[in-house]
């Protein structure tokens, strides 16, 4: 299969829907027969309890604390990862709340990440890295293992100065670790055309990012029906209008990445 193509939804800015787009990117890349990876880096486990996994989030160890904070538990990453009708998923856990200060004291802060998805991530085609809505090491984490970048922000003009500060932070991680994080693509999601300021906003993120794609998703109950129900809009509301938006966003990774659309056995 070759390597798989590691990819960072994030955005420090919280209630962006970060987490709904990582689920139903992963649900459209599934649905084109790729094998994913689902990684919740998100200490309050989210995407965990999303995917109908809320009791695995608050097991003792060993958990993602463990694999990232100790270097000998590295591999026993494979023992961390779940089954979901669409994706595998390695959860987050309740102990990731007290994982920042363990990576700060790290040798190779960054890169824990990296190094503990090498013992699995050969078996998949995607990996979908959830990360936290904040700036710090398990941002870092994810943006070195990943070195590719989905961006999901709202029409709004707070989005402008996230951007700011993600792209600042992006720039300080190249420098440390001499690599080129690319942006693979702008999600700009609940949006509601009803608005002035979204159809402006929308025009300033087009123009900002002309040389990436730009992908829109409207403001719809059925999203956050679906993760009340354990999945993507794919397997939750096969009937939703925005489908069509994450298929063309997957489409557009497996473009960018060479990757061919696969069938399911």
């Amino acid at each position: 299969m070759g390597d798989s193509v590691r990819i960072a939804v994030s955005n420090q800015k919280g209630g962006v829907g970060k987490t709904a787009v990582a689920i139903n990117v992963a649900g459209a890349l599934n649905e084109r027969g790729h094998d994913v990876l689902f990684v919740d880096l998100d200490p309050q486990g989210n995407a965990t309890e999303n995917l109908g996994m809320r009791d695995v989030y608050d097991e003792g160890p060993p958990s993602l604390f463990d694999v990232l904070s100790d270097a000998e538990k590295r591999s026993s990453v494979t023992d961390l990862v779940r089954e979901h009708e669409e994706m595998d998923v390695v959860p987050s856990n309740i102990d990731m709340t007290a994982v920042e200060p363990e990576l700060t004291l790290s040798r190779r802060s960054g890169q824990q990440l990296s190094l503990t998805l090498e013992h699995v991530d050969h078996e998949y085609d995607y990996v979908i890295i959830d990360c936290p809505p904040f700036l710090g090491n398990l941002m870092d984490n994810a943006l070195y293992a990943a070195q590719n970048m989905l961006i999901p922000a709202l029409a709004e003009t707070t989005s402008k100065r996230a951007f700011e500060l993600l792209f600042d932070h992006v720039s300080s991680l190249e420098k440390d670790y001499d690599i080129r994080i690319r942006e693979r693509g702008v999600v700009i999601n609940r949006i509601d055309v009803r608005k002035n300021q979204a159809r402006e906003m929308i025009e300033w993120i087009e123009d900002a990012f002309d040389d990436t794609p730009v992908w829109k998703v409207r403001e719809r109950a059925a999203v956050q029906r679906a993760m009340t129900n354990g999945g993507s809009l794919f397997v939750e509301a096969p009937q939703c209008d925005q489908l069509p938006s994450f298929r063309d966003i997957a489409r557009g990774l497996d473009e960018q990445f060479r990757r061919r659309r696969a069938s399911h056995d």
